[in-house]
């Protein structure tokens, strides 16, 4: 039988979360085990693993010193999971996690969405399944090589099997926030990702499309309708930006000059820095737009109620691979029917 390597940390999808989160607590001497797809495996074995940010921040695991497979090793016992697949995968992990890992195991959902720690308790219940929220936009910048380009801390539920871990996160440069309830975070979190489809279909990195008005003018609205549906049922989300959800719909629509000065803190963001919608686009993977937009049209309709401009966002998303070109911020209003 092959020997069965120590874990610290179980990292079960080697994305751009996985392997920069993974990647940090790597680099600070964490046994990190990744599970992934084989073209990231095959990049991690050539080149290692370098992850960076936006303030200059630097960290490599070389090749040697990496631990990854297609599927979680039989007897393998971590400390942690962080559960970083993407949301359609999310069931499919969970069941391979609670086939392989003892009872208890902790597991903390990285993910995108509001119901992704619900789904994998309900396919594993034997593991204690966290909900978790990352609020910083990671990019795949080269085989490898994943870059933070915005700020922010881990937000994880509360919980004492967490509390060992706080430490170890914090000097990895992944420090983590704790929360008594996670759904406000999350909904805080899922309003500021309705700009993930917004900047997919621009084609253009984060930064330069937030500058431009008519796209915010997009993403003003899809967050009054998220609001709309979030206050029929009574949910107060997070504040996770400078400002309050409630006032971000109002200084989107600033013109760009002022904006610019008001939104200061909020375009701290590199040139490296684009959604990960569109990097699944781009690769022509499937997007988590249903667990973003699609959770607000769900949201409404459980009230009797509609949310036609997110709606219209799962359908143009849906719509790109029969017509994979960028569509300007003029071409996205008149599609959402905002002139």
């Amino acid at each position: 039988m092959a020997e069965v390597p120590p874990v610290d940390v179980l990292v079960m999808g080697a994305g751009a979360i996985g392997c920069y989160v993974g990647g940090s607590l790597a680099s600070e001497g964490v046994r990190v085990f990744f599970v992934g797809r084989p073209r990231v495996l095959e990049a991690l074995e050539r080149h290692g693993l370098r992850v960076s940010d936006l303030d200059g921040g630097e960290r490599y695991v070389p090749p040697g010193s990496l631990r990854a497979a297609e599927r979680i090793p039989r007897g393998v016992h971590p400390g942690l999971v962080l559960l970083t697949v993407k949301s359609s995968d999310t069931a499919a992990a969970a069941a391979e996690l609670g086939e392989v890992l003892p009872p208890g195991t902790p597991v903390v959902s990285l993910q995108n969405g509001i119901s992704n720690a619900a789904t994998a308790a309900r396919v594993a219940p034997g593991l204690r399944v966290l909900a978790g929220m990352v609020p910083y936009n990671v990019a795949e910048i080269d085989r490898g090589a994943f870059h933070r380009g915005t700020t922010g801390r881990l937000a994880v539920q509360d919980h004492a099997l967490l509390r060992p871990w706080l430490a170890v996160f914090d000097s990895a440069g992944v420090p983590i926030d704790r929360h008594a309830n996670m759904l406000p975070v999350q909904w805080g979190k899922l309003l500021l990702n309705l700009n993930n489809p917004v900047n997919a279909l621009s084609g253009l990195p984060l930064r330069q499309q937030l500058m431009d008005r008519g796209y915010r003018r997009c993403l003003a609205a899809l967050m009054d309708e998220a609001l709309e549906a979030l206050a029929w049922a009574h949910i107060k989300p997070a504040q996770l930006a400078a400002v309050s959800p409630r006032r971000m719909p109002t200084i989107l629509r600033l013109p760009d000059p002022l904006f610019k000065v008001i939104a200061a803190r909020m375009l701290r963001i590199d040139d490296k820095a684009r959604s990960s919608m569109a990097d699944d686009l781009a690769l022509g993977r499937r997007t988590e737009i249903n667990e973003l937009c699609g959770e607000v049209v769900r949201l409404a309709r459980s009230n009797g109620a509609r949310a036609p401009l997110s709606a219209k966002m799962v359908a143009l998303i849906e719509a790109w691979p029969a017509r994979p070109q960028p569509l300007s911020a003029q071409e996205l209003l008149s599609a959402l029917g905002l002139g």
